[in-house]
């Protein structure tokens, strides 16, 4: 019987995880397999409510690293995830997306013979200044099973000399809890208490260091925004890290309304009604492609091209000076509408598991 560790360490990752671990359960019989939770997001918002939402088991292991710069928690995962192969060691190692678990487990994996299986693999930003971008570089170097959400992903892995027989398209996971997790969204009180009515509103997520470490420009962008806003509410859920900045600005509008961070099934509710969503997430821009409401992302690139050559998606950039005239855009009724790459049919976890069979 195979043993298979399934490594779970930031918000993003449990949306990655949650349709692999339901396909797994029907297979229980042939594929062992433990949830690994690193603790690298320990707030409860950022991370436990999303077990509760999605139907993911409690984690068999939480190696509860918690915070702290970048090789502090790398070290730490590292130095947690080998002890436990050490005391039981797993056949494969299965990570997903980018976040430092990421990375930090295939090389703990990898150091002890363990294979590697890398979910949503292949995708570059060609943006070596991003901590994320080293996290996929890395974990591609040393992946020995790929399993890719689009063919530009394919080609990435292709042009880095990876054999077609390591690379598996087989769409996108995150889709998979999208659509299984749609009919159960769930209107949270922002809603009544912003008085927000369908196609009415703006929703926004900030977090990355070029946009929100300096003070000046993420308020000149936050201003632009509330400009471009047009007097529709923008909805703001803030991450922990953002609010801190945000505290010493002191930034307000009157359509400006900042809330705690949200569960997924309330934050999806708000994303599925709304207007139009700004961002600069690379996950949140694959579900309002498959939601087909309008996004722009405040990068100067993305690793997620489809969502723009495909999708609903435009790259804004992070000059506050671009953002007015795609408001004018999307005002005019003048965004594109979109489709739904190749694929990304809520089906991924199935071909997924299909395929673990195999090795």
């Amino acid at each position: 019987m195979m043993k298979l560790d399934i490594i779970a360490g930031a918000r993003p990752n449990f949306m990655k995880i949650a349709p692999i671990v339901e396909e797994l359960k029907k297979v229980k019989d042939r594929i062992q397999f433990r949830l690994i939770h690193t603790g690298q997001h320990y707030d409860k918002k950022m991370s436990g409510n999303f077990f509760e939402q999605l139907g993911i088991p409690e984690p068999d292991v939480n190696l509860e690293v918690g915070s702290g710069t970048q090789a502090e928690q790398t070290a730490r995962i590292m130095e947690r995830y080998e002890a436990l192969l050490l005391k039981d060691m797993a056949d494969w190692s299965l990570v997903v997306g980018d976040v430092t678990s990421t990375m930090a487990c295939s090389i703990a994996a990898k150091k002890l013979n363990v294979g590697v299986i890398h979910v949503e693999g292949g995708i570059r930003s060609n943006d070596i200044s991003m901590p994320e971008e080293i996290n996929r570089m890395v974990t591609d170097a040393i992946t020995d099973v790929f399993y890719t959400t689009s063919e530009v992903a394919n080609d990435n892995l292709r042009k880095l000399g990876h054999e077609e027989s390591k690379i598996r398209f087989v769409g996108n996971t995150m889709i998979d809890t999208l659509l299984k997790n749609i009919s159960r969204f769930n209107q949270p009180p922002a809603w009544k208490d912003f008085n927000l009515v369908e196609n009415g509103y703006f929703v926004m997520t900030l977090h990355r260091p070029a946009n929100v470490d300096e003070e000046e420009k993420l308020k000149k962008l936050i201003d632009e925004i509330i400009k471009g806003a047009k007097g529709f509410p923008i909805v703001f859920p803030v991450h922990p890290r953002t609010a801190k900045i945000l505290k010493g600005i002191g930034i307000e509008a009157d359509n400006l309304h900042m809330i705690e961070p949200l569960g997924y099934l309330e934050f999806n509710y708000l994303v599925q009604h709304a207007f139009a969503v700004v961002t600069d997430s690379g996950g949140i821009t694959e579900e309002t492609t498959v939601m087909k409401v309008p996004c722009m992302t405040l990068r100067d690139n993305t690793e997620r091209p489809e969502t723009i050559t495909v999708g609903t998606n435009e790259l804004v950039g992070t000059n506050p000076d671009n953002v007015a005239p795609f408001m004018e855009k999307l005002h005019k009724g003048e965004w594109k509408s979109g489709e739904i790459p190749h694929l990304w049919d809520g089906h991924t976890a199935e071909r997924i598991v299909q395929d673990l069979l195999t090795l």
